[in-house]
Order: C-alpha cells, then sequence, then structure tokens
C-alpha cells in the first residue's frame, strides 16, 4: 500500500466535510448543498464506503479526500497529502522520501526545536526578564505568545548552539537552517540571534522555516531577519498566513500590514485576516499565495515617508502581477468593446 493509500483509508472523509458543508445523512450517504457553488437545493452527496465526493449539479465533479482538500483549501496534492498525513497520524518520513525531503526535513525538525528552545527561555529564564516587561509594554498577552510561538534569544554567542547539539542535531544542519553564522577567519561559528525578541516564521502549514528577531530598543538595526536557506526565502513568505488564511476566506477580504508585531497586535484584537509583506513591498510571489484565498486586497503599512513608498510600490507590483480580467462592455453606440480590468479589488487603508 502506498502512503497516500494509507493516509486515504484513515481519513473519515464524512469529517473532513462536514468542516465547509453541514451534511445530512441520507441512507448510506450524506448530502449537503455544494461547498463549491451556490444552491439551494442539495446536490452534493459523500459516500462513506468509497471514501469519496461527487457534486450532481453545476460542478459535476467529484474525488475523494484529497481532491476535496485540494479544491477547498487550493493547495497542491503534496500539501494535501502533508496535512492529511499528520492529521492521520501517518509518518511521510517513513515512506521513503528522497534525499532532497529528507534534508528538508531535518531543517523543519532543528527549526522547530530552535523555536521550544525560545519559548522555554522567554517564559522561564532570569535573563529574559526585560524581555517579558517589553511583551508587557506591548500589551502582548500570554495567549497571543504561545498563538505565534514567541521566544527569546540570550544574549549569548553559544546557547542556541549548545542546545540543539545536545539535541544531536549536527552543527552544519544549524548553519543551514541559518540558526549560527560562520566566522571564517577563526574558523568558528556562532548564534546568529542573540539578545532580541525572537518570532517564529511559519509556512501556510504552521511549519517554522525561519526567525525574525527585534531588539527592545534602538541601539541597533530594529530587525534581523534569518537569512536565505532551504526553507526561508524573504520574498515568497507571508507572515502570519497560516493563522489567517481562514478568516481571510471567510471575509472574503486581506489587510497587509507592513511588520511581524502589526500582525501580531492585530489578531490579539480579533483581527484574524491580517498579514505582513515583511516589511518590504508586495511581491509577485506574495500575491499568487494571497490570491488562492481572496481578490479583494487592503494594504495598511506605515504611514510614514518608508512606508508610503512601500506602498506605492505594492499597488504597481500588483497592478503588474495580478489577474487581468476582459470584460466586454457596450458603448453608447451600441457596439462593443472589450475593457481590461484587474481581477482583485485594491485599497489603502486611510
Amino acid at each position: 500500500m502506498s502512503v497516500s493509500d494509507e493516509v486515504k483509508s484513515r481519513v473519515d472523509i464524512v469529517e473532513l466535510v462536514s468542516r465547509y458543508a453541514p451534511l445530512q445523512r441520507a441512507g448510506r450517504t450524506y448530502k449537503a448543498c455544494c461547498p463549491f457553488h451556490d444552491e439551494r437545493t442539495p446536490s452534493f452527496v459523500v459516500f462513506p464506503d468509497t471514501g469519496t465526493w461527487h457534486c450532481f449539479g453545476a460542478c459535476a465533479t467529484g474525488g475523494d479526500a484529497f481532491s476535496f482538500l485540494m479544491k477547498k483549501e487550493n493547495i497542491d496534492f503534496k500539501e494535501a497529502l502533508q496535512v492529511l498525513a499528520q492529521e492521520t497520524g501517518v509518518d511521510l518520513a517513513e515512506s521513503g522520501p528522497d534525499q532532497t525531503d529528507r534534508r528538508r526535513q531535518q531543517l523543519f525538525d532543528v527549526n522547530s526545536a530552535a523555536a521550544l528552545y525560545f519559548q522555554d527561555i522567554l517564559r522561564n529564564h532570569p535573563a529574559a526578564a526585560p524581555a517579558r516587561a517589553y511583551m508587557e509594554r506591548r500589551g502582548i498577552d500570554r495567549p497571543t505568545e504561545d498563538n505565534f510561538q514567541l521566544g527569546f534569544a540570550l544574549n549569548s554567542w553559544d546557547g542556541l548552539s549548545n542546545y540543539l547539539s545536545s539535541r544531536n542535531f549536527a552543527t552544519e544542519l544549524q548553519v543551514e537552517a541559518g540558526l549560527l553564522k560562520v566566522n571564517e577567519e577563526r574558523h568558528s561559528t556562532y548564534d546568529a540571534f542573540r539578545n532580541r525578541i525572537i518570532i517564529p516564521i511559519r509556512d501556510r502549514q504552521g511549519r517554522v522555516i525561519g526567525f525574525g528577531g527585534r531588539v527592545m530598543d534602538d541601539s541597533q538595526p530594529k530587525y534581523l531577519n534569518t537569512s536565505e536557506t532551504p526553507l526561508f526565502h524573504k520574498s515568497s513568505v507571508v507572515y502570519g498566513l497560516d493563522l489567517a488564511y481562514k478568516a481571510i476566506r471567510k471575509e472574503e477580504q486581506v489587510v497587509i500590514v507592513e511588520g511581524y508585531m502589526d500582525v501580531i497586535a492585530a489578531h490579539q484584537f480579533g483581527y484574524a485576516n491580517v498579514v505582513a509583506c515583511m516589511g518590504t513591498a508586495l511581491t509577485p510571489e506574495q500575491l499568487q499565495q494571497l490570491q488562492r484565498y481572496t481578490d479583494s486586497f487592503i494594504l495598511a503599512l506605515d504611514a510614514d515617508a518608508a512606508g508610503q513608498q512601500a506602498t506605492m510600490r505594492g499597488l504597481n507590483q500588483a497592478r503588474q502581477s495580478l489577474t487581468r480580467v476582459t470584460k466586454p462592455t457596450i458603448t453608447p453606440g451600441g457596439r462593443i468593446r472589450l475593457e481590461e480590468k484587474l481581477g482583485a479589488n485594491l485599497r489603502i487603508a486611510a
């Protein structure tokens, strides 16, 4: 049995579909109004015996648990497999991944261990008292800290590396993940983050791919990010998307802010459809990710000169990157004219 077959055999398709549509039993099947198109009479049927579904209405299509999740969440098969494998307890690491996949998993593992280390330091270490006071001044409560996995890096050259090495993570792996820097002259390594609030950066699936470090005063550059790694590419990261994508789809709108702390504060106050563009202008990769969930964008970048410039760059990038829709219009003379418009709604927050 293949790993995908193993996952599929464990998925309760009724439970999966019921997250998106209220199912009603109809004999040995379940029915609902189709979650993929508007209708009043239920035409969507789930077949638990075969683990499949079918829309007998406008969609006229069907499939299994993978295809349902792919269609509903706008993700590819690999992402759907990872999500359902995690939910059903199937270990993909034992399914024979190639060498590249194994290395990526090792990078995810070392990042996860680092995030837990930073979290523990913030909560319990005496030297993190100023960081805890900083969080209190910023009004960030404990549930929000936990939700975003916030942590603290000690003012140490080897605190993290010693911890990770004790957990059998090789130095080479720590360097590749961007957690250690190399001193070429001394042929040594040192922790990349020191004396900073640590903000784990996660992908859409909630896996830690990198970190942002923020100082608590103005003595250094405010933010330090993980350098480019096999997992972390700053231009393609949308911070907070793992926590926001469901709300974005529900609200049919995304609010794009500039920095980590803006996202964290917004979510704490109940604005769950807020994400950040990593302190830069929007990129085509970021826009492409967000268009999976909505075509309504609100830019709410900082009001200073740099923020205004970033807003204009974001607007220009959006105009170039977003899908364009050609619509026919009738002129006063009765002729048909084709007009090209952006397939999205763009607004700037006042």
